[in-house]
């Protein structure tokens, strides 16, 4: 058994320390040998980010999946939505994202996603990780071995589809977009000007280094003073990996995922079946309470976007995501793409002539505060007296509030997340919770966050 271990969006660490060639070798090898077991086509799609580190991952990975007799189609500097785009429509087994998406540059990470699109199972990754390091018993030679190949059709497909979701274009209005210098640094302006748009871009000089640094999704106040210093209509902030997007109103007020899905909902309300729209425990309840007032049923799952496409599947919903930018149309895909969200936003502006200030005031946020705690994940599943503490503030908050406290999946930290109707009861409930870690357990506020108008990690 390896000691890779798979996370909530595959492997990540810190490249050539963490993340190694060797190792990338060894996952691709690994990840191959399945494919080659399959019945899936004995081809995988490799795309990457712009980390400096990305082109030698992304040959270390290619060279693993080749050595288990698996051509690898490798597209160079690509958006995730790319990858799964072209994993489920051209006939791929398998295909993978060298990317850490939000994380900065040092680090990199091995996404897996499944030949539909969707990331790869669990017990995909638990069979890659029981295979990495584990030597073929036969390696394939002459025709046998993999081919490297670079290709752009899936590129120019892709690029297509994007442009068929705005059939009517987007003359006359003005956007400033963010890439974060990141892997859609090309694509997301082209695919803009492509549909008639004005555009003014920023995030769009990667040097390897300065991927989310300056800006983009986890920094949008970089894009929300932009959209108000050149008048835009909308501004747009995509992560390095262009997965999620996020939004800045004509006012400069941030447009996060709920009130990405609040926009959207409003729009397509009279013909949205099943009604519903799937959210995370942290979607504020805000929005839960207008998607209420218009008929829309708000359904939560846990944090991650996997268990949004999750309940979308069973559910049948059009739309889904979390406040982070996350957002899921599964008639476009399985899997959270920042590029088909910044269309269909855009989309419902062109069609809908109103504008992005119009539909951030559809309702106010609740407050809501989160505090991060140094605590590890052992003391606090075991503790009786915060789960007491917890009970407690439930209690007292009733209809008024909300608690979701939740130990982070890759940090020794318990997230402590407290809303409310009511600022001063928000902050008195949090702090009852946190105290009582604090004194019992001897745990420390690692951070704050106000989240009423501001994104968390």
């Amino acid at each position: 058994m390896s000691g890779i271990k798979f996370g909530t969006d595959g492997i990540r660490g810190i490249a050539n320390s963490q993340l190694t060639p060797e190792l990338c070798f060894q996952i691709g090898q690994a990840a191959g040998r399945l494919i080659a077991m399959s019945e899936e086509p004995n081809r995988v799609v490799i795309g990457r980010d712009t980390r400096r580190s990305g082109p030698m991952l992304g040959a270390a990975l290619a060279a693993g999946f080749c050595s288990a007799g698996v051509d690898a189609v490798t597209l160079g500097i690509v958006p995730t939505g790319l990858v799964s785009f072209a994993a489920r429509t051209n006939h791929y087994g398998l295909g993978a994202v060298i990317s850490a998406s939000h994380n900065p540059a040092p680090d990199n990470g091995v996404k897996l996603i499944a030949h539909d699109g969707k990331k790869v199972s669990e017990d995909f990754e638990q069979r890659v990780q029981a295979f990495t390091g584990e030597e073929l018993s036969e390696r394939p030679t002459g025709g046998q071995v993999g081919a490297l190949i670079q290709v752009n059709e899936d590129v120019d497909r892709y690029m297509n589809m994007l442009e068929s979701i705005v059939p009517e274009g987007l003359e006359g209005l003005k956007v400033v977009i963010d890439c974060a210098h990141g892997a859609a640094y090309t694509h997301a302006p082209e695919i803009l000007a492509r549909l008639g748009a004005e555009v003014i871009s920023a995030g769009c000089n990667p040097d390897g280094m300065n991927i989310n640094e300056e800006g983009g999704a986890t920094k949008p106040a970089v894009v929300q003073a932009m959209t108000v210093e050149y008048g835009a209509d909308l501004g747009i902030a995509l992560d390095g990996d262009a997965d999620r997007a996020v939004f800045s109103d004509s006012k400069g007020r941030l447009i996060n995922g709920d009130r990405t899905m609040a926009l959207w909902c409003e729009f397509h309300k009279s013909h949205l079946t099943p009604p519903i729209v799937v959210g995370t425990v942290m979607s504020n309840g805000g929005f839960e309470h207008h998607m209420r007032e218009i008929g829309i049923e708000l359904q939560r799952v846990n944090v991650g976007d996997k268990y949004v496409s999750q309940r979308l599947h069973e559910t049948g919903g059009k739309v889904g995501g979390e406040q982070s930018g996350h957002i899921i149309f599964p008639e476009r895909g399985p899997t959270g793409d920042g590029l088909i969200t910044m269309l269909e936003v855009l989309r419902v502006l062109k069609l809908s002539g109103r504008t992005s200030g119009e539909y951030f005031e559809l309702f106010e946020n609740w407050p809501q505060l989160l505090v991060n705690v140094n605590l590890d994940k052992a003391t606090f599943a075991s503790s009786e007296t915060i789960r007491n503490a917890i009970c407690e503030v439930e209690a007292q908050l009733g209809n008024r509030g909300r608690v979701n406290v939740r130990a982070s999946g890759t940090q020794p930290i318990v997230r402590v997340m407290v809303e409310a109707d009511d600022a001063e009861i928000r902050d008195e409930a949090t702090h009852k919770i946190v105290s009582v870690m604090e004194s019992a357990h001897g745990a420390s506020v690692y951070s704050r966050v106000d989240l009423t108008h501001a994104l968390g990690d």
